[in-house]
C-alpha cells in the first residue's frame, strides 16, 4: 500500500464508525475486487490451459506413435502382398517388382496431386489490398492536415 492509500483507509475506518463509507473508500473498495476477481479469473484460465495442453499433448504422442506403427506395419503389408502374387505363380523378383512399381505409382499420384494442391495456395489478397487502402487513406490525411 501506498502512503496515499493510507489516509483514505483511515477516512473509510472513520466512516464505517459513522455508518456510511466516502466515495473514495468505495472506490478502492471497487477496484480490490475488480482486481481479485480479475486475478481469479486468470489463475483458473491457467488451470484450465494446463490440464487442457496436458490432454491435447497426451493425444498428440498417441497420434505420433501410431503413425510411426503404420509405418513399420506398411512393410509388413507390403511384404505380404509380394509373397502373395510370388505364390499366385510369378518369380519372387517380378512379385517384388510389381510391388515397388505398385508404391512408385501411388507416390507418382500424391505428388502430382501435391502439386495440384500447392499451385492453388493463394496469398490473403484481401488482407494486403485492406492494408494499402489503409496506408493511402492514412497518407492522405497526413497532407490534408499539413
Amino acid at each position: 500500500m501506498t502512503a496515499e492509500s493510507q489516509p483514505d483507509r483511515a477516512a473509510g475506518a472513520a466512516a464505517d464508525a459513522g455508518g456510511e463509507p466516502s466515495l473514495g473508500q468505495l472506490v478502492q473498495d471497487a477496484s480490490e475486487s475488480v482486481s481479485t476477481i480479475i486475478r481469479g479469473e486468470i489463475a483458473l484460465a491457467k488451470l484450465e490451459l494446463t490440464a487442457s495442453f496436458k490432454r491435447g499433448g497426451l493425444g498428440a504422442a498417441l497420434y505420433v506413435t501410431a503413425g510411426v506403427l503404420v509405418l513399420y506395419s506398411l512393410t509388413f503389408g507390403l511384404l505380404a502382398l509380394a509373397e502373395g502374387l510370388i505364390s499366385a505363380g510369378l518369380y519372387r523378383w517380378l512379385g517384388y517388382l510389381v510391388v515397388f512399381l505398385l508404391l512408385l505409382v501411388v507416390i507418382a499420384v500424391l505428388v502430382f496431386v501435391g502439386n495440384r494442391l500447392i499451385k492453388r495456395v493463394k496469398g490473403p489478397e484481401m488482407t494486403i489490398a485492406e492494408g494499402k487502402e489503409t496506408v493511402a487513406y492514412l497518407k492522405s490525411r497526413s497532407k490534408s492536415m499539413s
